[in-house]
Order: structure tokens, then C-alpha cells, then sequence
């Protein structure tokens, strides 16, 4: 009879070596390292650059002229002959009223009859289209239909004098009849109509300024107009001004100014204009820009948008979260001396200290210098500092005795580029509200491509960063 057999599984035993502690504890060292990387908070940095801000303050402006409103001087269908700001001189034909309508019918249907355009007037008509397209907004969509009456216009004066003068018998043929108006007095033409004619810097009010309710009319050629119904507008004068809201900022920023300098939106032109601060009727405080050219740039228009240009800073670009403040003890220039081991020099002071028994004694205690203003070295204040409040130090050569007290604060930021955060004075030279202009060169201060932290409140002085 066969024997039952219990298989008995053999067991390799651990051999525990001392490579594989190594390997173990090599392993628990980086998955620490990773760990303890993956949950701290990143410190993020930004690297120094040259840069410039120009200072572009935006604003709208109300413009003011010298506008005499013309009427229309007998009821009838009105056919106009000068374009939109073109000067004309007194005693010059701009529109005719036809009582019955028939000189527009006629015109339209005899549109070839008095030649081509001239080559001066496709040319201008070309300016005044492209001038459109570079100064067009989707915001203020109705000076399309402004730009069709003006190129209508501009048409009618090319292409209408030409047909009038050739088919003067053709006309009296047809019994057409109509009265030719002429300009009593030279100026600019705008059929741009808004009630705002006559307005005078005393009148601006903040009112003024609110586009919401601003209404303008801009007459047609072919229409039926009633006598004394207003037409057009004659500018007669170069001399033409530009009056905006001030702020309280803006008040001390133009303060002492007599000129600045604008850029219209959408305009290539710079403008120059006279500055002077004026009181409005509901007393408030606007600027007021004079200019005496470039006005019919700007005919059909009421309000101005523009940005006034003042001098580009120039120097090292940093953003305005990597900046903070610093408290530091002030010492008089005169006290810093020179000392070392006798293998290098540092910079420091003659510190006065105490042995237990109370006698005094000298000791150099170096110190690194943040600034130097007005005669006095800016000294770390921390309580890691080499000195504290209170302290006595001594003038190089002298018995004369300074006691370390006085703090004065400076702006500044956190530059990383030994691994750990060390304070750098700045000194602003401008600024957006997003990034700071400061100086560059400075003793104390920042160079390009100098590492700094984005976001000075992250750190604290001397901690130590990992990137």
C-alpha cells in the first residue's frame, strides 16, 4: 500500500545585503526630494529687462469753432456742389433749390452728360475713402452713413458743375428752373449739423461730454427742405479748440504746463496745442487745447478721442508685484572705514562693545551698504543685522561717537540670483500700474538679466529659493 507524501514548499530565505540598503534608502531620499518638491509653493521669477513706458493719458475731448449755420433760403428740393471741407470763397455757388425736383431727376439721368471725373477729384475721392477705412471703429458705425453723404456730396461738385455748365440749354429746354445760392462769406463747408454751434468755452458743462444723448443731422442733396431749415455750416476760422475733463491726478500732472502734445485715435497726427486750465458753467475744472491748424482734419466731427503724449522713461522693465519696502538704520557717510583679515578688505564700521567688566573696546563689524543718499548709508535693520538699536559706533580717526537709531525706508525687490532673496533698491522713473521704469546703473540697484521674485510678498529677506 502506497505511502501518503506532504509536499512541503521550501522557502528561500531574505538575504539582506548591503547594496540593497543602500538602493532603499537611495529610494526614500528621492521620493522625500519629489514629495517634498511637488508640495511647496513654486517661487516664481522674472528676469530683468531694458524697457520704456510712455505715459499715454487717454481722454475725450469737445471741440469748439468759429460756425456760422446757413438756411436754406427758399422752400424746394436742395442739390448741394461743394464737398464736406472744402474752403469756399464768398460770392462761390454751393447748392441750388429746385421747387418742383426735376434738376435731380435730371442729373440722374444725364449723369454722363458732363464727362468723366477729373483726375484731381477720383484722386481726392480715393484720399477720403482710405482716410475713412484707417480711422474706422465698429463703435461708432454711424459715420458710415456720414462718410456716403460727404462722398455724395464731393461727387456732386465734381461731376454736377461740370453737367450744369455744359447743359445750360438743355435745362431751359426742359423748363427746368432752379436758383443757385452763393456763399456770402468764405470758410470752410460742413454739412455736419449738431445745435452745438456757437458754444463757447464758458458753456462747457460735464453734460457736454455724454455721447448717449449727442445727436447730429447731416443733410442730403435731393431732399425737400422748407425755408430757413438749416443746411450747412461755414467754419471761418483755422483757430480751433479742444476742452476735457480733468481728474484730480491730472491737476497736479499739468500743473505749470503751457503746451502738450495729443494723438488723435485712429489719425496719424501728432498735434501740438496751447494748454490752459478753464472753469466751466457748472464750475468744474477742464483743460482747453488751442490749435490753429489741422482743424478741417476734423470738420465733421464733434468730439475727439486722443491721448495726451508726455516723455518716454527709459531703463530696467520690472513688473509692480516684485516690488516692496524695506526698513533700514541711516548712518553717516563718514563712519564707514575699511577692514579685513589681511587677505581682503571689507566695508563696515568701528563698532563699540563691552567686556563683562564693562570696559570698552573697538571692534569692525562689516556691513553691507543698500544705498547711499543724502550722506548717509542705508544698513540692514533685522535682527540678523550687525547692528541693533542703540549701538555706538566710532568715526574713522576721531573720538566721535554715532548712535545707530534713525531708520528711513526703501522701495525695492528681492534679487534670487544667489539662491536666496537679497534686497535691491530701485528708484522709479515711471510707471503704468502694471510694470515699473527704474534706473539702471545705480550703485545699490538692479542690471539686466538680474533673477528677482514676481511676487515679493511670497519671500522673506534671505530665505533661501529653490527654482
Amino acid at each position: 500500500m502506497a505511502k501518503n507524501k506532504k509536499i512541503i514548499r521550501y522557502r528561500k530565505p531574505l538575504n539582506i545585503n548591503v547594496g540593497m540598503i543602500i538602493f532603499a534608502m537611495i529610494f526614500v531620499y528621492l521620493s522625500f526630494s519629489v514629495y517634498t518638491y511637488i508640495s511647496r509653493d513654486k517661487i516664481q521669477f522674472y528676469e530683468v529687462v531694458e524697457g520704456s513706458i510712455v505715459n499715454d493719458k487717454n481722454y475725450t475731448g469737445f471741440i469748439l469753432r468759429e460756425e456760422a449755420v446757413k438756411t436754406a433760403a427758399q422752400t424746394g428740393h436742395v442739390n448741394f456742389y461743394i464737398r464736406e471741407g472744402k474752403r469756399v470763397a464768398a460770392g462761390a455757388r454751393v447748392y441750388s433749390v429746385d421747387e418742383t425736383g426735376q434738376l435731380a431727376k435730371f442729373l440722374q439721368e444725364n449723369r454722363d452728360a458732363g464727362g468723366a471725373l477729373p483726375d484731381d477729384g477720383l484722386a481726392a475721392l480715393k484720399r477720403q475713402l482710405s482716410s475713412f477705412c484707417l480711422s474706422y471703429s465698429d463703435e461708432r458705425f454711424g459715420k458710415v452713413y456720414d462718410e456716403k453723404y460727404s462722398l455724395q456730396a464731393s461727387v456732386a461738385e465734381y461731376a454736377n458743375f461740370q453737367a450744369l455748365d455744359g447743359m445750360e440749354e438743355l435745362l431751359e429746354e426742359r423748363g427746368i428752373r432752379f436758383e443757385q445760392v452763393y456763399s456770402d462769406e468764405s470758410g470752410i463747408v460742413s454739412y455736419a449739423l449738431d445745435s452745438y454751434e456757437g458754444t463757447t468755452p464758458s458753456d462747457v458743462t460735464e453734460a457736454l461730454f455724454d455721447r448717449s444723448v449727442y445727436r447730429r443731422s447731416v443733410n442730403r442733396g435731393g431732399e425737400m427742405v422748407e425755408s430757413g431749415t438749416p443746411l450747412y455750416k461755414l467754419i471761418t476760422s483755422e483757430d480751433w479748440s479742444v476742452v476735457f475733463p480733468l481728474k484730480e491726478e491730472d491737476l497736479a500732472d499739468f500743473s505749470g504746463a503751457d503746451a502738450l502734445s495729443i494723438a488723435p485715435s485712429g489719425s496719424t497726427l501728432t498735434l501740438r496745442g496751447r494748454f490752459s486750465q478753464i472753469s466751466g458753467s457748472d464750475g468744474k475744472i477742464y483743460g482747453r487745447l488751442d490749435f490753429d491748424k489741422y482743424m478741417v482734419q476734423f470738420v465733421s466731427d464733434r468730439f475727439l478721442d486722443f491721448e495726451v503724449i508726455t516723455e518716454e522713461a527709459a531703463g530696467l522693465k520690472i513688473p509692480v508685484s516684485s516690488v516692496t519696502t524695506k526698513d533700514f538704520y541711516t548712518i553717516p557717510a563718514g563712519y564707514l572705514t575699511q577692514g579685513g583679515d589681511g587677505t581682503y578688505t571689507e566695508s563696515g564700521f568701528n563698532k563699540e562693545v563691552y567686556s563683562e567688566s564693562g570696559e570698552p573696546s573697538v571692534v569692525f563689524t562689516t556691513a553691507e551698504i543698500y544705498n547711499l543718499t543724502d550722506g548717509y548709508y542705508y544698513v540692514d535693520k533685522s535682527d540678523t543685522g550687525p547692528f541693533k538699536s542703540g549701538d555706538y559706533i566710532i568715526k574713522p580717526d576721531s573720538d566721535e561717537r554715532f548712535q545707530v537709531g534713525p531708520t528711513a525706508t526703501l522701495k525695492g525687490v528681492y534679487n534670487i540670483n544667489k539662491g536666496y532673496a537679497v534686497f535691491k533698491q530701485i528708484t522709479e522713473l515711471a510707471g503704468n500700474g502694471e510694470y515699473y521704469i527704474i534706473e539702471k546703473g545705480t550703485g545699490y540697484g538692479l542690471s539686466v538679466y538680474d533673477h528677482i521674485v514676481l511676487d515679493a510678498g511670497s519671500v522673506q529677506d534671505g530665505q533661501i529659493i529653490y527654482q
